[in-house]
């Protein structure tokens, strides 16, 4: 197995944990449970164990012929008895497997669907021990039928330490307890691999299984189970395994330079042969690479196979540039200077091809792709041909897992590929932009519709053979609409709802159809505040809703659908009837679920959250206090198995934060931070969410801030903001806000330390946001005081008139058009800009300025109110 350094193993009981750095759909069925097969109540991954394809379900990995062979003879002592010292997990099952010792194995693997969740692992490890120890299957079916929320794949109903439990656990532990022979245990005990378990996004979950495996092996210390588990060094994982109870033991104390100089020698062994060009060289030259080359390589792979295996396939790749004559003879001391860190050989390898006609939309794809896709699905989302994706990718197989056939999914050879790809500042050129989201959300609209145009009857018979392109176009459709908000130009709205709209003349008054085109008129309305687009939008909800047979299994969550397009209008026009119809739709929606529902927590977060609305409108106490205590039930007792779970977290943080404005009560505003620290690691780097939390959390820090004096707090919001502006390249509708935050927490900072050039900054970034929020916005009043007070802050450090006269002419416009006679703001505005130009007076002495000062005050007096700070 390829391994890099940093790798450990760790022994739990009976657990071994080995750290590596490194649709499913069925139509409705009259039969009962007692007639279904158990495969088809536990509906598992069939692509998740170490039986399955590993050529069309990567990894594909095993240990390398000729190296690791002390680790391999160890795994057969551990196997069989006590656990010593373990290796990669296909040896594992492989080794088990020939001497006939039961296992059951789950493979992670992310941006593989449902194999980069962790819903799914118990009623997928049920199925194989039904398979591998066919007396465990009365008591599988028993659990199921005491408890069937138990075959929740989102998890929801009931927790996944619950559902391992049920599943798995207790039914091997009720067979062992009948201490009767079982002919797959006389070999030895049963073995449960999990691999790959840093490439599963549920982090949350991830120690929820590892903490459930700690305490059923404290109560069964004798039980014949074994648990072998690979995964990468990261703090989620670690945390758990840092108890007395654990050993860890690092694999690359098993990983020698002897083991990379074989996997070289039979690598270029082999290469020599298969090329003639080498095979010319060594006749006229001698062995090649050296001995002493050999050595070079060696010591500057540092022992990381995959390392090793990438350096390999650059050097022998066979010349298929035109412009690059290079022979790997030419290529080796280039080698040799490559850097170990895997961000200089993507950008060297991807080099190679970034010639070639749709690079940029080949690579921005597989970085984006919520699956994968083969070379064909690849070729027909983009629209081009399968032999064009091939001369891309054939010249990066040092990075890129390319297979053989065209209908088998590419995979990257490393998931640090995605990460490199998707973060602007480490890939430059190579930087796959949100804006491909777009491109690959039309291409999924045309692709779909292609079907739809040679048989209108597709995609609705039971049993139907969807195409790979049209099931991934159906599943990931909103993926790919989330990640290109901001980046839609008009046009590309007009042809998105000109492709749903020709879809549903072909399948007309269908719901699904229906939703899609309401979906892409409220995005569109979202970016635009296009009040004819959002009406447009809840017309069609309101028409899907009338189509949909009642009671029916969508109604809850088009209801949820149509309370978020309803709160949109609201947010665009302020009117309360939409507020008051969404609270009236988010509670049907939510009585149409009962307590285990998979997706209550979801109804339960959009009224709690919808009632903040109007707390926020109304001021009403019982608003907010009913809002947090459905927030608190959507969250429930414990950690829900689920990544929705970051909604809750969020909306509820945001709760507490407004009560702490309004009580000043520490508890909530400690709370509210840590419920937002959390929300934030459901949401990774390439999350479409993540500005979102990001922009939360960094609120919170400055509010704190405010509150404590803590400074740290104030660093913290800074960093927060500006990955988020990373996150959110312009014209994003959201970026404004985030300019203005950073801004403000900049300013603040200013006054904490003196330093200008924070305050300099502050003001270049109010700039920027008021060239993105056009004078129509109701919001711009915010943006333009903190522009007028940091300009006025500038001229009083600097004296320079310039940014005096530019806060008066700000202060001037939040007059005229935000704070207009009887608003109850204006006084304190038309103080702020008599004393702009009484400064302005003092500095120039210009009897204008003196005028103006004297009109001002004029009104005040005529207002009879007092200066008293403004309204937040």
């Amino acid at each position: 197995m390829n391994v890099l350094p940093g790798s450990q193993n760790a022994q739990i009981g009976h657990m071994v944990v080995n750290h590596v750095e490194g649709c499913f759909y069925q139509h409705g069925s009259l039969i009962s449970a007692e007639q279904r097969s158990l495969f088809d109540i536990l509906q598992p991954i069939t692509d998740a164990s170490h039986t399955r394809n590993r050529k069309r379900s990567p990894p594909d990995s095993a240990c390398f012929p000729g190296t690791r062979l002390q680790v391999v003879e160890n795994v057969n002592n551990w196997a069989r008895s006590d656990i010593t010292t373990v290796s990669e997990p296909h040896e594992v099952c492989e080794t088990s497997k020939r001497e006939d010792r039961p296992v059951i194995s789950f493979f992670f693997f992310r941006n593989a669907g449902d194999r980069s969740k962790i819903g799914r692992l118990p009623t997928t490890l049920a199925s194989q021990m039904a398979a591998a120890i066919p007396q465990t299957e009365p008591f599988i079916r028993e659990a199921v039928q005491r408890n069937p929320a138990v075959l929740s794949p989102a998890g929801e109903a009931v927790s996944l330490q619950d559902r391992m439990q049920c599943l798995v656990y207790e039914p091997f532990k009720a067979l062992v307890r009948k201490k009767k022979r079982v002919r797959a245990l006389t070999q030895g005990p049963f073995l449960m691999v999990l691999d790959g378990l840093d490439e599963c996004d549920d982090k949350d979950e991830v120690q929820e299984l590892i903490d459930g495996m700690l305490a059923f092996f404290n109560d069964n210390p004798l039980i014949p189970l074994l648990v072998f588990i690979t995964s990468r060094v990261e703090e989620h994982i670690q945390s758990r395994l840092n108890v007395p109870a654990v050993r860890l033991d690092n694999l690359v104390d098993h990983c020698s330079d002897d083991d990379i100089t074989t996997f070289l020698q039979i690598l270029f062994e082999d290469g020599c042969r298969r090329n003639s060009v080498i095979r010319a060289y060594v006749r006229q030259h001698g062995e090649w690479p050296t001995q002493s080359d050999r050595r070079k390589l060696v010591q500057h792979i540092g022992g990381s196979f995959i390392f090793a295996s990438a350096v390999f396939k650059f050097i022998m790749a066979m010349n298929t540039e035109s412009n690059d004559p290079r022979t790997p003879m030419d290529r080796l001391p280039l080698a040799l200077e490559m850097n170990p860190g895997l961000d200089g050989l993507y950008a060297q390898t991807l080099a190679r091809s970034q010639h070639l006609p749709h690079f940029s939309d080949i690579i921005s794809t597989i970085a984006l792709l919520s699956a994968p896709l083969s070379i064909s699905a690849i070729a027909e989302l983009l629209g081009i041909h399968i032999y064009e994706v091939v001369n891309v990718l054939v010249n990066l197989q040092a990075i890129i897992q390319v297979p053989g056939t065209d209908d088998i999914p590419v995979t990257l050879c490393h998931t640090s590929l995605r990460d490199f790809l998707t973060t602007q500042s480490r890939s430059g050129d190579f930087f796959a932009h949100p804006c491909h989201h777009v491109r690959l959300y039309l291409r999924s609209l045309e692709c779909r519709l292609k079907y739809l145009r040679q048989d209108p009857g597709s995609f609705v018979r039971s049993g139907e053979q969807i195409p790979a392109v049209a099931e991934y176009a159906y599943r990931y459709l909103h993926h790919h609409s989330d990640g290109g908000l901001g980046c839609f130009k008009p046009s590309e709205y007009s042809s998105a709802i000109h492709l749903c709209r020709e879809a549903l003349a072909l399948q007309p008054r269908t719901p699904d159809k229906i939703m899609v085109l309401a979906a892409v008129y409220r995005d569109r309305a979202s970016q635009t505040e296009s009040l004819t687009d959002m009406d447009e939008a809840i017309a069609l909800h309101r028409e899907a809703l009338k189509l949909l047979p009642s009671p029916h299994l969508d109604s809850s969550n088009l209801l949820n659908n149509f309370g978020n397009a309803l709160m949109d209008r609201h947010w665009l026009t302020g009117t309360m009837a939409d507020l008051e119809e969404a609270i009236s739709v988010y509670s049907e929606a939510l009585n149409l679920q009962p307590l285990f529902h998979p997706f209550r927590s979801n109804s339960l977060e959009n009224l709690g959250r919808v009632l903040l609305d109007r707390h926020e409108y109304t001021g009403s106490t019982t608003d907010l206090e009913e809002g947090i205590s459905l927030l608190r039930e959507a969250l429930g007792p414990g950690p829900l198995p689920h990544p929705s779970r970051s909604f809750p977290l969020m909306t509820l943080g945001r709760a507490l934060m407004i009560r702490h404005r309004l009580t000043k009560t520490k508890a909530d505003l400690e709370e509210g931070i840590s419920l937002l620290r959390e929300a934030i690691k459901f949401r990774t780097f390439a999350h479409p969410l993540r500005p979102e939390s990001l922009y939360s959390l960094g609120t919170a820090l400055v509010e704190s801030h405010e509150r404590t004096g803590t400074l740290a707090d104030l660093e913290e919001a800074i960093a927060l903001y500006r990955e988020e502006l990373e996150l959110l390249p312009s014209p994003h509708p959201h970026r404004p806000y985030t300019l203005n935050g950073l801004g403000t927490a900049l300013a603040k900072r200013q006054q904490c330390t003196g330093i200008l050039a924070d305050l300099d900054e502050a003001i270049s970034l109010f700039h920027q946001a008021l060239e993105l929020w056009p004078p129509s916005r109701p919001n711009r009043s915010y943006l333009l005081r903190n522009l007028v007070t940091s300009l006025q802050a500038m001229y009083e450090e600097t004296r320079a008139l310039s940014h005096l006269q530019e806060a008066i002419t700000h202060c001037e416009e939040l007059l005229a058009f935000h704070y207009p006679v009887g608003h109850r703001d204006r006084v304190y505005y038309l103080h702020q800009l008599s004393s702009l130009f009484q400064m302005h007076f003092d500095a120039t002495g210009q009897c204008e300025d003196f005028a103006k000062i004297t009109t001002l005050k004029e009104e005040v007096d005529q207002l009879s109110a007092s200066s008293t700070e403004p309204a937040t």
